[in-house]
């Protein structure tokens, strides 16, 4: 994640979720608000996307590709972190990277619990200013602003008011990419111990592809080369894990994974289109019990 604005990315997720809303594992996924907390520019490529007319010059057309790529990912990968989240019932939840989610702002199964959002303060800033005076879901909503540079996380998160006593759902959705493995590490550390009995960890990752790791640069360069909008210019990828490596490092802070699935599968389960854009994206679910 970039450090000192706010991320682009946030907005492509964003963006994919409100494409997906209505036209991808229908009946099982849904984000209404999505939409509601892009610009009117943001909008205007959600629109073309979801009308299925690809562009015929590249610069747009790739623009359309990479959006209805990420589409795909968000529908897989919220349906199956939404499952988790409602299975455990837990009466925190914290969300690593937020982003612009809107968990808190459209799960009525969140009524009764406090949820703590985590973000740079630019990037949190901005969300709260798209927002404006939506109304919240969950039980409690708690903005927790860390500077991942400077701060510390189980600081922050204790003065926001987390009880590490308190079993804690904790969502690190499309996140862990970007971080060095020192950097996963340590943030699982923290994470681990402010995890009490009961508590779950949800988070998305990606396996070593060099395919995917070609078609990631050259859908940056030709977004570069055409002038278009590059999202991911200043968030490159900086770790892949496997499955049994993953595995590895979360049981060092006491988590141990319950399911760990490939997105291709996922998302064939839910009989959305399998596409390249899936092809190294995994998602793990660990608890502790």
């Amino acid at each position: 994640m970039a450090e000192r604005k706010a991320s682009r990315t946030a907005v492509l997720v964003c963006q994919g979720r409100a494409v997906a809303d209505g036209r991808l594992a229908v009946g099982r996924f849904a984000d209404p608000i999505a939409l509601e907390l892009l610009t009117d520019s943001e909008r205007e490529l959600v629109s073309t996307v979801r009308s299925g007319e690809i562009p015929s010059a590249l610069g747009p057309r790739m623009e359309f590709e990479l959006l209805a790529g990420t589409s795909e990912i968000l529908a897989a990968r919220t349906v199956t972190i939404d499952d988790a989240v409602r299975d455990r019932g837990n009466p925190q939840v914290v969300i690593l990277g937020a982003g612009l989610d809107a968990r808190a702002w459209r799960m009525q199964e969140l009524a009764g619990a406090a949820v703590f959002e985590v973000d740079q303060p630019a990037s949190q800033g901005e969300k709260r200013e798209r927002l404006g005076e939506r109304a919240v879901l969950a039980g409690a909503i708690h903005f927790v602003a860390v500077d991942f540079a400077v701060d510390s996380l189980g600081d922050a998160l204790a003065a926001a008011g987390h009880d590490a006593t308190v079993p804690t759902t904790w969502i690190w959705e499309g996140v862990v990419p970007y971080l060095t493995p020192a950097q996963v590490a340590a943030t699982t550390a923290v994470v681990g111990a402010r995890s009490a009995a009961g508590s779950r960890l949800i988070l998305t990752y990606s396996t070593t592809s060099r395919l995917n790791a070609l078609g990631r640069r050259a859908i940056q360069q030709i977004l570069t080369l055409t002038g278009r909008d590059n999202p991911m210019a200043n968030e490159p990828f900086r770790s892949s894990w496997s499955p049994e490596r993953l595995r590895k490092m979360l049981r060092e802070s006491a988590f141990d994974v319950t399911m760990d699935a490939g997105l291709i599968d996922v998302a064939r389960d839910l009989d959305i289109p399998p596409s390249r854009f899936l092809g190294s994206g995994r998602i793990a679910v660990a608890d502790v019990s």
